[in-house]
């Protein structure tokens, strides 16, 4: 990643030093809410991944958990406390650290995902019925990093 890339990637959610980026993939989705108690609350992604040249390459869904359906390996992930930066109108970037990998592919080993660049997602303002779910498109560019040897 080039230093004017990362000098955009706000404070709060850069990769800890002694890791490489290795992999950024373009995802679009949906960020999918349920009601619980006359609120929405985030219920899970679904989104599709794309590499630089707009081949589906991945899903990414509840767990949060991001699955190659090139190689079948895996990376789930949870969100770093106080790892986030808001975004107005969209879902906020955020720093995830791996809790667990599969396989032998692209996301083997991996440590850090990064959620950033978004757009959209936002859960609806107001009321809702209880029980009720609603999805919200978002865009998104997640960026995948292993320790540094």
């Amino acid at each position: 990643m080039s230093d004017t890339a990362a000098a955009r990637v706000a404070p709060a959610v850069q990769v800890p030093p002694g890791n490489k980026l290795v992999e950024k993939f373009y995802a679009k989705g949906v960020q999918t809410y349920t009601c619980t108690s006359g609120a929405w609350k985030s219920l899970e992604p679904a989104a599709t991944l794309a590499d630089r040249l707009g081949r589906a390459v991945g899903l990414h869904s509840r767990g949060p958990i991001w699955v190659s359906t090139v190689d079948g390996s895996a990376v789930e992930a949870a969100p770093v406390d106080g790892a986030r930066n808001e975004v107005p109108g969209a879902v906020p970037e955020l720093l995830l650290k791996a809790k667990s990998t599969r396989g032998s592919g692209v996301f083997a080993g991996v440590s850090y995902v990064q959620r950033l660049n978004t757009k959209g997602g936002v859960a609806p303002t107001g009321g809702c019925t209880e029980g009720a779910q609603t999805s919200v498109r978002y865009e998104a560019l997640y960026t995948f990093s292993v320790p540094a040897l």
